[in-house]
């Protein structure tokens, strides 16, 4: 079945009728939208919405990641046409995802862009339909913890990445990929107790009370154990997960804009992220993807996994 859709198959992305099932077209051509879903703004159908939000303008070292969503899409064109690794079960089939496109915004001033992400994101949500991003530096994350904090309450984190970001920042004009926790501590959006931050390796002496499980705390232990520990932090809250892809050793993942050596295997990221089934996940989003500085696009088909994995954590308690 499988090689006869692939030879009629093409531009899923606007073709394809229906929101949910696998997608055969060739991977090397057609329209590159996420895993081949189609993309659309009508949501009345979707159940989970994957959007760009390609702004890279608060980083501290190296840009480009306002071409991440174009990277991880094609990058994602490699996944379609089987049922994610691991999970039991096949989050295309049994749900149906729309590819929502990026969000539109003015490039010239970037002090507006939380609040238009905070709306975009929002947009989605009231419409019934959750919501995965895909970054963008990872100031965009602030926009998207709040949309989702309007409508579920504090939130508990599970960040991974090699940066705690809270360093002190009580300009609340600023756009800084450094600071976004700290403000989102600051303000009540998160819940630092309940949340924990994983992969850690950089120095930043005000925690603002997250749970760290740093890198070496990671090699030491079997994700399965990494994993039960955060699932006893978070319990049952609504739990936003954000990956900086910089969690990732730069072996893994050397398209990124300030990369720290002593990182995660994929393969840890991977079990971790599976193992985490469960937990009560109400979003999240893949950020820190630079393509300028990828090579052979191994940093994008990371992002595209984890942005997988993360809709295979949504639907696991919605089956």
């Amino acid at each position: 079945m499988a090689l006869e859709d692939a030879k009629t198959q093409m531009d899923h992305a606007f073709t394809r009728e229906d929101l949910k099932g696998p997608s055969f077209e060739n991977v090397f051509a057609g329209a590159p939208s996420f895993l081949r879903r189609r993309y659309t703004k009508d949501l009345s159908a979707a159940d989970i919405a994957v959007t760009g939000l390609p702004f890279d303008q608060a980083v501290t070292n190296r840009p480009g990641t306002r071409l991440g969503p174009r990277a991880i899409r094609e990058a994602s064109l490699l996944q379609p046409c089987d049922a994610p690794y691991g999970w039991g079960y096949d989050v295309l089939s049994e749900f149906a995802i729309a590819d929502y496109g990026d969000m539109a915004f003015d490039y010239a001033m970037p002090s507006e862009v939380p609040e238009r992400i905070e709306q975009h994101v929002g947009a989605i949500l009231d419409s019934g339909t959750a919501c995965i991003a895909l970054g963008g530096d990872h100031s965009v994350t602030l926009g998207c913890m709040r949309a989702h904090a309007a409508r579920h309450g504090p939130l508990s984190i599970i960040q991974f990445d090699a940066h705690t970001d809270t360093w002190a920042d009580d300009d609340m004009k600023r756009v800084d990929h450094g600071t976004f926790m700290y403000k989102a501590a600051k303000e009540g959006t998160v819940v630092p107790e309940r949340s924990v931050q994983i992969g850690i390796r950089t120095d930043n002496p005000d925690t603002m009370g997250f749970n760290i499980l740093d890198a070496q705390t990671v090699h030491a232990a079997d994700p399965g154990a990494i994993a039960d520990k955060v699932r006893d932090i978070v319990g049952d809250n609504p739990v936003y997960l954000t990956f900086d892809i910089d969690a990732l050793d730069p072996a893994f993942a050397p398209g990124t804009g300030t990369p720290v050596w002593g990182g995660l295997s994929s393969a840890q990221a991977a079990a971790m992220l599976r193992q985490l089934a469960g937990i009560n996940l109400v979003g999240g989003d893949v950020v820190e993807v630079s393509p300028p500085f990828d090579h052979a696009g191994i940093t994008a088909v990371a992002g595209a996994h984890v942005a997988t994995e993360l809709l295979c954590l949504w639907g696991w308690t919605r089956r």
